[in-house]
Formats: structure tokens, sequence, C-alpha cells
């Protein structure tokens, strides 16, 4: 089966490119010329889709009138040697002539690219700006401008996450896409093991001024590897593509949790020479806070665990992407980043067991220090064509590496009716990882076609140790036996064909990708292997009409797969809480999942974007915990034993209700319906949730400007068989430009009625119920600084296409 799945892997990707590499044709006739150009918005340098451009004559009759794709490009063929004139027309911004004179001009003309400025008016006094919308919304994406909220001058880019459609957190920070936690992150569009790894932590760390704009992309385009179930988070970060030098500082501190942090991005060109770069630091502290836990199963025996813990995590980061212009038809780029933590964890607990006659009490002390680094070092040579700007041949290669070590010790006390000695764990964690990809993107006629190959190849390993204390020597001895050691291959060979065409103010978007993955783990102290190898089909396909008010209709249609990660799959039991035992399952398969969704936008006064979605997998691989009645020992390990289904929206609501006063809303509502089966019976934890938040942006004369935001969060699942309790948030921030676009200052408050939060997570199965109780700090100051510096005059070039491993969801 294997060599009949590589055999049909690369007859796909020999078609693929045979179908690619046909030379397109000129339609302009002989004698005629042919005019090209692209348009962009003059402060973000972003190509602008879907604006009106007319060909006129001296009589300024219009001749032509084509629509901008959505690279901002435009071409009239077929010209009558003669004077004419281009006009340029967007709503929200100025409209541009340009003087064309093809009297003498033979075949084509590449005009420069023109850039428009956003539209200012004055009455009275009192500047009335057509300001950039913060959302724009198309075929297979919504764009958030950060630069544009002024609430992100005081935000790291964590906390700016639940303004954004689509996404959320929940009461522990964790980031979520359409409610879910399996999605891909981006920078720039490439990917970094080194940031998924630390996820949560990054981006507490990144201050939201150093961050261009968010992209959520919820129809992925075949070009994207298919893992993730939700969809790509891309996030761009900031710097001019302007010749010269151009950069910003940003120094910040929160208070009782997190602490000082600093972050920058820098920019600069010299000639055909360019460079950016972004990085800093921070520290987080977590002052000491309580949990508790209560089981009770259907034999009336309870267990009872009460605790505290405290944490201080340190965390920094860097990229760069560097560029150089060998001449109009080669571009060589490269990037690379680093990320890198420190964290020491303190926790104490005690347990008592009672009923059924069964006494069992223990306390325990675990300190746990950990430690991780990792880097993505990438390079990128684009070919260009004569005579075809926008054909684009790409190689790219990308190599990532992580390494992380994590050592503690538990030590019991109080014991009554238990055995279990003190010990010490060790974990070593290795990661490594190869792309090899070609692109290739060419015009035909109408249709932009693009199709590639890539390879992945990745191996990681861990070496987990484990130490018990002999009492008779005081000496700590290795335990084979709890001890865990496994190395895990994954390779995936992909190839992808997609189409895209733009008729007038219709775009259409349709491609299909295949994949084939080889997995081989080693478990070597259970002595098993999970030996696994799937073949994948994925289709997309994302359609969007714009109408001439400024409102646009989308729909989407996409497969997305999850692999199983080597945590679900390990077999080794971690017995580390000595009444819960946690597992991994080798026979994992991946799930596949089937997404519909239809979005509209408008841009008007009243800014609207609605997504309606419906997705619905089987198979799914759930966390399964089942109680063992006779132990008392809760086991968790994970199934293909579910199957879900959801239908849910979301929204974002904008309008300035008076010149200086903007109130926007951001929402979403999802209805679950989740069914599974554990300990033989079957289980339903079918949930309705949401989240809302209401934003006010109050902007004052002399660079003051006021935010308050109040958001709502119902519960949310937890796996098959478990929910977490909702919560209320709330944040009150001010900025103030000191010097205009130079130096400002911000800080607020969050949370300020409510202290302390208690999470609260419900377990239940057929014989047992289970709650975890964890408060942390909720209410926090922070006060942030910032600093932009340089001007920029060219463009820096980038690669328009590049390695983007989104297929390992987090």
């Amino acid at each position: 089966m294997k060599t009949k799945h590589t055999t049909i892997q690369f007859i796909i990707m020999i078609a693929v490119l045979s179908t690619v590499s046909i030379n397109s044709y000129s339609q302009t006739q002989p004698g005629y010329v042919q005019v090209k150009g692209t348009v962009a918005d003059s402060v973000t340098e972003a190509p602008l889709p879907m604006i009106t451009v007319r060909l006129k004559n001296s009589e300024n009759e219009t001749m032509m009138v084509v629509v901008t794709k959505n690279d901002g490009s435009f071409s009239f063929a077929s010209v009558k040697p003669s004077s004419y004139s281009l006009f340029i027309n967007a709503v929200g911004y100025g409209s541009k002539a340009i003087a064309l004179d093809l009297a003498h001009q033979q075949q084509t003309l590449e005009l420069k690219p023109v850039y428009l400025s956003a539209v200012t008016t004055t009455l009275r006094e009192v500047a009335i700006t057509a300001e950039k919308p913060i959302i724009r919304q198309k075929a297979d994406r919504i764009i958030y401008d950060l630069k544009a909220d002024p609430e992100s001058k005081g935000n790291n880019v964590l906390s700016m996450m639940r303004k954004i459609p689509y996404l959320s957190l929940d009461g522990d920070d964790n980031l979520l896409l359409k409610g879910n936690s399996s999605f891909k992150v981006l920078i720039n569009g490439k990917p970094s093991g080194s940031l998924e790894s630390n996820l949560k932590a990054v981006l507490k760390s990144i201050p939201a001024s150093t961050i261009e704009r968010i992209e959520v992309i919820t129809t992925p385009p075949s070009k994207y590897d298919a893992e993730g179930l939700a969809g790509i988070i891309n996030i761009i970060t900031s710097k001019k593509i302007n010749d010269g030098i151009n950069g910003s500082i940003n120094i910040n501190a929160s208070s009782p949790t997190g602490g000082p942090g600093i972050g920058g991005s820098i920019t600069a060109k010299k000639g055909s020479f360019g460079i950016s770069a972004f990085g800093g630091g921070s520290i987080n502290n977590l002052p000491q806070t309580t949990n508790n836990r209560k089981s009770i199963d259907t034999s009336g025996a309870v267990l009872v665990q009460n605790g505290y813990q405290r944490s201080n995590n340190k965390t920094a980061y860097f990229g760069t992407e560097l560029s150089l212009q060998i001449d109009t038809l080669n571009l060589l780029t490269a990037q690379f980043n680093y990320n890198g933590s420190r964290a020491t964890d303190h926790s104490k607990q005690t347990s008592l067991l009672t009923g059924n006659d069964q006494l069992e009490q223990y306390a325990f002390q675990n300190t746990n220090k950990a430690g991780s680094h990792g880097i993505d070092a990438g390079l990128n040579y684009e070919l260009g064509f004569k005579g075809i700007r926008s054909r684009l041949l790409t190689f790219s290669y990308l190599y990532s590496a992580n390494v992380s070590n994590k050592n503690g010790g538990v030590e019991f006390f109080d014991r009554v009716n238990f055995q279990t000695p003190d010990f010490l764990q060790n974990n070593k964690q290795k990661f490594k990882e190869h792309t090899l990809q070609v692109d290739f993107v060419t015009p035909v006629k109408q249709v932009t076609i693009e199709a590639g190959l890539k390879a992945i190849f990745r191996n990681n390993s861990s070496n987990f140790g484990y130490s018990s204390l002999n009492d008779s020597t005081g000496v700590y001895q290795f335990d084979k036996a709890l001890s865990n050691a496994f190395t895990n291959t994954q390779n995936v060979f992909s190839a992808y064909n997609s189409y895209q065409l733009t008729l007038n103010s219709w775009n259409i978007n349709a491609g299909l990708r295949v994949e084939e993955t080889v997995i081989r783990a080693n478990f070597m102290s259970t002595a098993s292997v999970a030996d696994q190898n799937y073949f994948n089909v994925i289709p997309s396909v994302s359609v969007s009409k714009r109408f001439k008010d400024e409102s646009s209709i989308n729909f989407g249609f996409s497969q997305r797969i999850r692999r199983p990660g080597i945590n679900r799959l390990n077999p080794y039991v971690d017995r580390s809480n000595p009444n819960y035992e946690t597992t991994g399952n080798p026979n994992l398969r991946p799930v596949l999942l089937n997404d519909i969704q239809f979005g509209y936008g408008s841009n008007k006064k009243l800014s609207v974007n609605i997504g309606i979605d419906y997705s619905f997998m089987n198979n799914l691989d759930l966390q399964v915990v089942n109680f063992d009645r006779n132990t008392q020992v809760t086991q968790i390990t994970y199934a293909n034993t579910g199957k879900a289904r959801s239908a849910g929206s979301n929204f974002n609501l904008s309008y300035p209700v008076t010149s200086i006063y903007n109130a926007s809303i951001n929402g979403n509502v999802m209805y679950l319906w989740l069914q599974g089966e554990a300990d033989g019976k079957t289980v339903n934890n079918n949930l309705l949730m949401y989240g809302v938040t209401l934003s006010n942006v109050v902007r004052l004369a002399h660079g003051w400007a006021l935010n308050a935001d109040v958001g709502v969060n119902s519960r949310n699942p937890t796996g098959l068989q478990g929910y977490t309790n909702g919560f209320f948030y709330s944040a009150f921030n001010f900025n103030k430009e000191v010097i205009k676009n130079r130096f400002g200052i911000s800080g607020g408050i969050k949370n300020p009625f409510t202290k302390y939060r208690n999470n609260i997570s419900t377990t239940f199965g057929p014989q047992f119920n289970q709650t975890y109780q964890n408060m942390n700090y909720y209410r926090s100051f922070s006060i942030s600084l910032s600093y932009n510096f340089g001007g920029l005059k060219d463009k820096i070039n980038k690669s328009r296409v590049g390695i983007d491993n989104n297929d390992l969801a987090n």
C-alpha cells in the first residue's frame, strides 16, 4: 500500500508540473501596446484589490475599464498607440490620473506602482479623516489592522487577539480560532517552530505596537498545508518597506502579574539590499495562588486535593528577514528566527481519600525548572520572467530546530497508607525539521495558476528519566519501568494546484492539494511502535463578490486534517500525580474536518463583518477519562471515538457614534454537538458557546485617546467529558501621543473589579464526577512607552512565495 501511495503521489506531482509549465501567451495584437501596473496603499504598501482603473482617450472618453486583482495588478491588452489618461478611483482614497503617451511605445508598458492616499477633509478647524478600516474582509480571510487600533499601543499581541474576528481567549489565556485550539500560526507568512513551542508566552511578550496586522485565514487556499482544523493565523510584523531606515521600540511593565518587557522592530534598505527585524523579551511572574480538586464516584469514595502554585517565566525572541535584489528578475531572500525561555514552577499539594472504609493521605511539594530554545533559518530564491511580471518560479529551504529540558523533584510527607517514594524527573526533548519546496505561479489569460511540490522531513526524540528514593540507602535510583524514551520520524510529501479567476467584481479561487504522510515512532520504554502511512486529497474553494457600495459577500468550502502529535501517540504512562494516570495511544489516526462558511462585509459608516460557519467531522480523536473504582485512579488517554458538528456565527460591528467616539463589538456564538464513548458507554457533551467584547474608543484633543473594553465568555468544552466555566472581562486604557508619530505613552488596568478569577474545570463520566478549581490573579496594571524613529524612501523586495509549514496543529 505504501508503494502504491507513493506512486500515485509522484504521478500527480508530475501532472501538476506539466500543467503549469505551459507558457502563457500575450493577448496583445501586433502593432498594439499592453499596459500593466499595480495599485497599493500609500501607507502600508499593501496591494489594493477590486479597484476600478479606466483608460480614457484625449477626448476624455472611456476606452477600457478593468478591476485590479487580489495582488493589486491590472492590465490593458491591445491598446492602440496614442495619447491616453489613466484614471484610478477608490472609495476612501484620493483619485489619481496618469498621462500615458503610447505613440512610440512598443509591445508592453510596465508602469511604476501607483500608490493611493486616504482622503482627508477639513471643516471648521476639525479634521475629519477617512480612516483606514481596522477590519478588511477577503474571500478566504479577515485582516485586522493593529496600527489603526489605538489600543494596540498599550497591549501585548495576545491581549489584542480577543478583538479580532474568529479569535478568542479561554480562561487560561489560551488562544482559540473559531473556538478550536487546532490551528497554525505563521510569522510573515512563514512557519516558526520556535514560536509554536511556546506560543502563549511569546505572544504575551510581543508589544502589539510592533505588529502591522493579523490575518485570520479561515478558508486556507491549497498552497497551504492541510493541518490545523480551524485555519491559520498569520502575524505580519511592523515594518514599512521603503528605502532608508525606520523602526520602533516599546518598553512596558505590568503588575502584580507579568513584569517588565521590551520589544522593537526596524527596517533598513541600502540600494538592492534590505533588512527587517523584530525582537525583544519579557519577564512574566505569577504570584502564589491556590487550587483544589474534588472527585466523587458512585460508590461514595471522595478524593480531595488542595494546593498552591507560583511561577516565573523569562522569554526572549528575535526574527529577521534579509533581501538582495540581484537584478530585475532575480531575488534572494532569507529569514532567521530565535526564541528562548526559562521557567521555574513551584507547587505544593495535600491529598485525602476517604469512603468505603478507605483512608489514604499524603502531601507533596514539587519544584520544576525548564528551559527551551529554538531557531528557524530559511533561504528563498525567486526567478522572474521577462515580459510577464507576475510569472514566478521560487525555490525554498527551511531548517527548524528546538531543544527543551525540564527537571523537577517531588517530595512526599504526612503519609497515611501511602507508599510511593520521593522521586526526581528529568526530560530532554529535541526537534529537527528540513523543508524543501518549489512553487510556480503564472497568468493564463484571466486565470492565475499556482502549483508546487513540497517535502518535510521531521525528527523528534524524548528521553524522560525517573529516579526514586531508596529509603534504606537515601540514594535516588534510576527506575527503568517508569522512565520513557522514544524517537519519532514524520515525513510529509505534498503537491498542490490552484486557479484564481477575477471577473470584474467576482473572485474565484479553487484548488486541490494531495498529501502523503509517513510516520514511524519507536517507543523504547514500552517496546512498541507506531507505523502509519496515509494519503489525503484536500479540496479548497472560495468565492467572493464585491458590490459598488463597498460591501461584499463570500463563500468558502475546505477540508482540513489533524495528525496526532507525539504526545497523543506516546504510550508512556505519566504517574506524577499518583491518583491520575495519563497516557497516549499509538494507534490514533488523523481527523478530517469539513467546513462550509459564508461571509458578508461592508465598510460603510457602519462597518459590518459577519460570518456563518458549519463544520462536521467523524473519527475525532478525543481525550477519554475512565475511572477505576477499585484503585481510585483516574486514567486519561486518547481515542478515535468521537464525532462532532458545529454551527455558529462570528460578527464584528463598528460605528463612529460621534466625531471623537467609536464603538465596536466583536463576538461569536456556536452550538457544538459532541458525542463519543467512554468506559463502554455513550457520552454526549453538547454546549452553546459564545463570547462578546464591546470596545469603546474616545479620541480627544492633543493626542489623547481612551479605551474601555468589556466582554463575556461562556463555558467551553475541554474534550468529550469536560468543560470550563465562563468569565467576565474588562479593561480600561489610555494613550497619549506626546510627539506626533514619534513618541507616546500608554497605560491601563485590566479587570479592576476582580482581583482573582477562579477557573473551574468539570470532568464527568458514567461512574464519577470531578472538579478542578484554579485561582489566578485577574487584576493587573500596565504602563508602556513607544518611540518611532527613521524615515524611508524606497521599497524592500520580498519573495512573494515561500515556505508555509502549517501542517502541524497546536
